[in-house]
């Protein structure tokens, strides 16, 4: 995770560098289409040349400016994203936890379980009471999530 942080705050520079050196390029373009506008004028009488002259200069600048905004608008997209309120992504680490209620508790046992799992095992695993695990046991056999394998042995379905 650091080292994504790290590449993002590097890729950030690098985009605020070049964003620099464009707003640093379009100011002297426009300062060189300024400076050739006025030896255009001062260097060519008529006046047709002179309008060719400063519409290429324009289309020039806009030009810039629109690559200018475009270096802007990826700085937007490729910028660190911000986090969002409200819940929290759950990761993978985060839902191999332990389970929310008993019953995901018993089955997560027997699902784990290649060979199958009785339930004095299911009692000392999950600190259950007999009872309590018996009705679990039944109940998940009942709705076909965990098969019987040999007797009292349980298995995932």
């Amino acid at each position: 995770m650091k080292k994504i942080k790290n590449e993002l705050q590097a890729v950030s520079k690098e985009f605020d560098a070049l964003t620099k050196k464009t707003r640093q390029l379009t100011a002297d373009l426009k300062k060189l289409a300024a400076d050739q506008l006025e030896k255009a004028r001062e260097a060519v009488k008529p006046e047709r040349a002179a309008r060719k002259t400063a519409q290429a200069l324009k289309s020039l600048t806009k030009t810039m400016e629109k690559i200018t905004r475009a270096v802007e608008k990826f700085e937007q997209e490729h910028a660190a994203p911000k986090r969002k309120t409200g819940k929290p992504k759950t990761t993978a680490r985060k839902r191999s936890a332990k389970p929310k209620t008993a019953t995901d508790e018993v089955l997560a046992i027997i699902k784990r379980s290649k060979k199958g799992v009785d339930v004095p095992t299911l009692m000392k695993k999950t600190g259950f009471q007999e009872k309590k695990v018996r009705n679990i046991v039944a109940k998940a056999f009942k709705q076909g999530r965990i098969k019987r394998k040999g007797r009292g042995i349980y298995v995932g379905a």
